[in-house]
């Protein structure tokens, strides 16, 4: 069995990171980007695997097997992938990565609330947790949203990514005392998310990380 380790590699041999491993075990072609799996979903494994330290990575491996088969093209999936990592993310981020993540919260929510039918502006409990904590950056960010409407591609192409990808960066930087916890956590409740929304309510969903305070 591959060893889990950071970047990619060119064979089972030289390790393999989590996405490989995940095509090694669903028997696809080897590679850390397998139709198995969600593009965004997979681009979060791979960001929280190549951000866990070395000692702390061999954890992420029982959650490998349950990240093949979530695949789908509903925008939704990308939305709910956008809304955990950001509202993850925002409570304990630096301040300078407060109103880029508020502002992802809110293009999430925006997007969600579009596809389902329902009318702009509300916000989730979990969303509205999470700007409550930084009211000065929410505040910003409803102001920036007010005057910009994204498209459902732009969204898919870009918001969304960037919202992962900023998620991730702002936990590791963040002063916690255990950023590697927080991250196997995020990936853990982003995994039950999809799972949820591609098999059905009916599939079982892992509790949601309890928010963590900067500094304790």
């Amino acid at each position: 069995m591959p060893v889990l380790s950071r970047g990619k590699h060119r064979n089972p041999k030289r390790g393999a990171c989590f996405m490989e491993l995940a095509s090694y075990l669903a028997g696809e072609r080897w590679s850390d980007h397998p139709a198995c799996t969600h593009p965004l979903l997979a681009a979060l494994a791979r960001l929280v695997n190549d951000n866990t330290a070395d000692e702390n990575r061999s954890r992420l491996i029982g959650l490998v097997p349950s990240i093949i088969g979530l695949s789908s093209d509903d925008l939704r999936v990308d939305a709910r992938l956008a809304l955990r990592c950001s509202t993850t993310a925002l409570p304990v981020a630096a301040a300078e990565r407060q109103l880029a993540l508020a502002v992802s919260i809110l293009a999430a929510e925006e997007m969600l609330a579009r596809l389902d039918g329902l009318p702009p502006g509300q916000l989730s409990a979990r969303s509205q947790e999470a700007m409550d904590q930084v009211p000065q950056a929410a505040a910003q960010a409803r102001r920036f949203s007010r005057a910009a409407r994204i498209t459902e591609k732009g969204f898919r192409r870009y918001a969304a990514p960037n919202a992962v990808q900023l998620s991730v960066v702002g936990i590791v930087q963040a002063c916690i005392p255990d950023p590697d916890t927080l991250l196997r956590e995020l990936l853990t409740a982003a995994i039950a998310d999809c799972r949820q929304l591609i098999r059905g309510p009916a599939a079982t969903v892992a509790p949601a990380p309890a928010f963590a305070k900067p500094g304790g």
